[in-house]
């Protein structure tokens, strides 16, 4: 049994030893955080931690497309229905986003949520706006569209719609086998040209990805989700990221064969990122999980960012420098050949776009 006290302090704690079903084990304060909530041990040894149920709140959004200028990304725009991730992957760059909700980036993040209802309504009517210019749409680029609470919301589907409605081209990343839900509207889009999507697969180790990505699909249900995606017409590209330096960075070119294998017409690959508080949260998972391989993962990751455990600059977040992540990049080049796999998907169509009429519209006579 736990109680928690509220503490001034900043410094990260353990709120729990291990919670059931996540991929954190910590809960540490963000980067804007004054208050810290703190595991007190009550005297019983338990051998597991509590069960976490997820929260889910609705938020208002104001508006809905996400717009970047980031030289070392291929779109500028993006939707993200959710903030936080039930999926839990214990890598995920997107973790320190929760701090600007003044939540913590460890189990917050993967337990409390807030997805925004009113996304396609917004999404509609910021794309009917008369100075709107279509370029393609990405998402899942920071949490996933597809995570489970999806299953009860249905808001990526009702965005999905939209975009179909419009005739507005998007790139769409996950990891959720829920994706198949939405693949008769999918397959109206691929038809003209209007959609592609990326499926990320980590690891072919089903136990590794299990403690990795507690509440993922395993990798052969994702793979699956490949094959019929591409057998319904839909271009994928299977994703081998992130490539985690000395843990999964062998599996490379047998993730890539399994996403040709199974369909894939393209793929592309990422380097571990672990900014901010991501960097505290994997080392402690490392430790807890695959403790005698801990010290060479980190020792890679930093040989790829020189000598940090991350380097944001652009161009050098996603692929690293120097010898090791040359040689990964070399890798990676040689195998996409043997393969045929492709390292660009086809261009999505813009010119198709029209903002559909509406209830009270007058129609054209032409």
């Amino acid at each position: 049994m736990f109680y928690f006290a509220v503490m001034q302090s900043r410094r990260p704690q353990d709120v729990f030893s291990r919670a059931l079903g996540r991929g954190a084990a910590r809960n540490p304060s963000g980067r804007f955080q004054s208050q810290e909530a703190e595991a007190a041990d009550t005297g019983w040894d338990l051998e597991e931690g509590p069960i976490l149920r997820t929260e889910l709140r609705h938020e208002k959004a104001r508006k809905i497309i996400t717009r970047n200028s980031s030289p070392d990304l291929s779109f500028d725009r993006s939707i993200n229905p959710y903030r936080g991730c039930e999926h839990g992957c214990i890598y995920c760059f997107a973790r320190p986003s929760h701090a600007f909700l003044d939540l913590s980036p460890g189990l917050d993040f993967e337990t409390k949520l807030s997805v925004k209802p009113n996304a396609p309504e917004l999404l509609a009517k910021e794309l009917s706006a008369p100075s709107y210019k279509p370029q393609v749409m990405a998402i899942g680029t920071n949490t996933d569209p597809y995570q489970p609470v999806e299953l009860r919301t249905g808001v990526m589907r009702n965005c999905l719609k939209v975009l179909r409605d419009f005739k507005h081209p998007v790139a769409i990343t996950t990891k959720g086998a829920l994706i198949e839900r939405d693949i008769d509207i999918l397959t109206q889009m691929a038809a003209e040209g209007l959609v592609a999507v990326g499926i990320s697969v980590t690891t072919l180790d089903p136990a590794l990805a299990r403690k990795m990505e507690p509440r993922v699909p395993g990798p052969k249900r994702r793979l699956a989700s490949i094959e019929r995606l591409s057998e319904a017409g839909i271009p994928v590209r299977v994703c081998a990221s992130p490539m985690i330096p000395g843990l999964t960075d062998h599996e490379l070119e047998d993730i890539l064969k399994a996403g040709a294998d199974t369909g894939a017409v393209a793929s592309s690959w990422i380097l571990l990122r672990l900014p901010y508080e991501v960097s505290a949260l994997f080392r402690d998972w490392l430790e807890r999980e695959v403790p005698s391989q801990a010290a060479k993962v980190m020792a890679r990751v930093r040989d790829a960012h020189g000598g940090k455990d991350y380097d944001a600059a652009w161009h050098k977040r996603m692929r690293g420098e120097g010898l090791y992540a040359q040689m990964i990049a070399q890798r990676y080049k040689v195998a996409i050949r043997r393969l045929g796999l492709r390292e660009k998907m086809d261009d999505l169509r813009c010119d198709l776009f029209k903002v559909p009429p509406r209830a009270g519209d007058q129609l054209s006579l032409f």
